[in-house]
């Protein structure tokens, strides 16, 4: 990834919607170097989802930490955890908790419905749910 690859990325990450023609004349490249660089930049997985960020005043948004029971790999818990709809991005992390869901909703019933789904995944030992209140 070269220093334009980068650009590209910072402006799709303000503006996932920012169109190919919009991004070529910020990088200095034409329609058709930009949509090939974003296709080699997923194809490679550099960049995997482009996503719908909604204003925290307009719905909700939590932060679930996870214990993963050890006899079962944290990546395979992972996966499943990636099916369940709201799930917006997923880390897995070292220290007390294994995995870091952060889940968004139209509402805080539609949030803990996705909470209760990811309980019920296999191998997930603990919870602890916390309510973004602000976005700053």
């Amino acid at each position: 990834m070269d220093e334009t690859d980068k650009k590209i990325i910072a402006i799709l990450k303000e503006d996932a919607r920012a169109g190919y023609v919009e991004i070529g004349n910020q990088v200095n490249l034409s329609e058709g170097a930009v949509r090939k660089r974003i296709k080699n930049l997923t194809d490679e997985g550099t960049i995997h989802k482009f996503t719908v960020k909604v204003n925290i005043t307009e719905g909700a948004e939590a932060i679930t930490l996870l214990t993963v029971n050890p006899a079962y790999p944290t990546q395979k818990v992972t996966k499943h955890i990636q099916l369940i709809p709201n799930v917006e991005t997923i880390y897995e992390v070292t220290g007390e908790y294994d995995i870091i869901a952060v889940i968004n909703g139209i509402n805080v019933v539609e949030v803990n419905e996705c909470i209760e789904k990811i309980r019920r995944v296999e191998g997930i030992m603990k919870t602890n749910t916390m309510i973004v209140l602000r976005n700053l």
